[in-house]
């Protein structure tokens, strides 16, 4: 008795292969077959471009965040002084800095002296956030000691001050400019207080990336900080910084103890979180939406086959009355739908690797064809379009797309298998 051949034999591939590089003249659906390719190609690189910027912009996000801002913040609850003013000031600021450094995990801790004032030089003013550090701890600070440009050196930050792009281009300021900061808490006198009026020398003029952050931030050394706004001998808040910022919470109760009873913390999640939140969010329904596109590119093959199937009746006939079984010509038109799926998926993994890879120059090029203007980094955050390729995001868009032209090819494969060859040649 003969041995029946395994499945996917050799036969049942050059059938099929036939059957996808048949001409229309011959009763193919070299268009159709086409079409469901394209389709696919472009499903698969849309979703995986989609993907990789969404990647990219959470990625460059919580970079900016986390390399311009403390992990965690400690302040505290306040006291009441004996005019009933409410100070919120940290005293023994560095024993409370020398207790968290001691916390595992935490890479340092600064004193930190916070303000706002008003900024002016050459008759343009802004508002600016003025942040008083040491020269030691704003080294350590990843995007304004190692920025995405700067001009200046931070080995004369205790001779002047730091600021961020955006301050000095709002207010036309250069390296080695004076600007002048304007304090509405100044000076207690007989009449009140009055503004505390002082100029300083730009040392440094930094990038960190973030629109918000470089357009309203800068940094002078701590002892200043303290007789500008009046802290001498306090500190506003400690800066922590972490090993590992994503797992802030396991750290929360730990800095808390350290830092006394009257402490209280903020971390760099409950300050973003609800944006991160939305991002997640957005991620999950772009995902679904791009993946209908995928599932609509897919149904492309059904089409196809339908239409092979109906035009391939009278060799689907001749083959079963050969001795073809069943599930041979079901492998046969399964080849035919999976190919194009499998051809269709690895094109579009190309192109959206090479997006991503490219997205710089692309963007770039699409930048100057509409004449400027399409990214406005003082809406969205952060200067240019990030990209970043991950291999699980392109791996869930193969099996998305894999997994969708193999469960849509069984259905017109099945009917073709179930074909009565005497009803196919009847009319032959």
């Amino acid at each position: 008795m003969a041995r029946a051949p395994a499945p996917f034999a050799a036969y049942e591939w050059l059938i099929a292969w036939r059957y996808l590089r048949a001409k229309r003249a011959d009763g193919g659906v070299s268009v159709m077959t086409w079409i469901s390719l394209i389709g696919i190609t472009l499903a698969v690189f849309a979703l995986i471009a989609t993907l990789a910027v969404r990647s990219g912009f959470r990625a460059e996000f919580v970079d900016t965040i986390l390399g311009s801002n403390a992990h965690v913040t400690v302040y505290t609850a306040g006291e009441v002084n004996e005019q009933g003013q409410i100070l919120r000031t940290i005293a023994e600021y560095e024993a409370m800095a020398e207790k968290v450094a001691e916390v595992p995990g935490v890479i340092r801790a600064a004193p930190l002296v916070k303000g706002q004032v008003m900024a002016s030089s050459r008759g343009r003013n802004a508002g600016i956030e003025v942040f008083g550090i040491s020269e030691a701890d704003i080294q350590t600070i990843p995007r304004i000691a190692n920025p995405e440009t700067a001009v200046g050196s931070l080995e004369r930050f205790n001779e002047g001050i730091a600021i961020g792009s955006g301050v000095a281009r709002e207010l036309g300021l250069a390296l080695g400019d004076t600007i002048k900061l304007i304090s509405p808490d100044g000076v207690k006198t007989a009449f009140g207080v009055s503004p505390r009026v002082k100029n300083y020398e730009v040392v440094y003029i930094f990038t960190a990336g973030r629109y918000d952050i470089d357009r309203t931030r800068a940094y002078m050394p701590f002892g200043e900080a303290q007789l500008y706004f009046n802290r001498e001998g306090a500190a506003d808040e400690i800066e922590v910084m972490i090993d590992d910022p994503e797992n802030v919470d396991q750290l929360t109760l730990p800095i808390l103890r350290a830092a006394g009873a009257s402490a209280m913390v903020w971390t760099w999640r409950d300050a973003s979180g609800g944006f991160l939140r939305a991002l997640e969010i957005e991620d999950n329904v772009m995902f679904v939406i791009m993946s209908v596109l995928v599932l609509i590119a897919a149904m492309n093959i059904v089409s196809g086959l339908i239409m092979l199937v109906k035009n391939k009746g009278r060799d689907i006939g001749i083959l079963r009355t050969m001795g073809l079984t069943e599930g041979a010509v079901l492998r046969v038109f399964f080849i035919c739908g999976a190919a194009t799926g499998i051809i269709g998926t690895i094109l579009g993994v190309i192109l959206g690797c090479l997006f991503a890879i490219y997205i710089d120059p692309i963007f770039s090029f699409v930048n100057y064809v509409a004449g400027g203007g399409v990214w406005d980094p003082s809406v969205r955050g952060i200067y240019e379009l990030p990209a970043k390729l991950n291999l699980s995001d392109v791996l869930s868009a193969i099996f998305l797309s894999l997994g969708l032209s193999f469960v849509v090819t069984i259905f017109p494969a099945r009917r073709a298998a179930r074909m009565n060859p005497v009803e196919a040649l009847r009319y032959e």
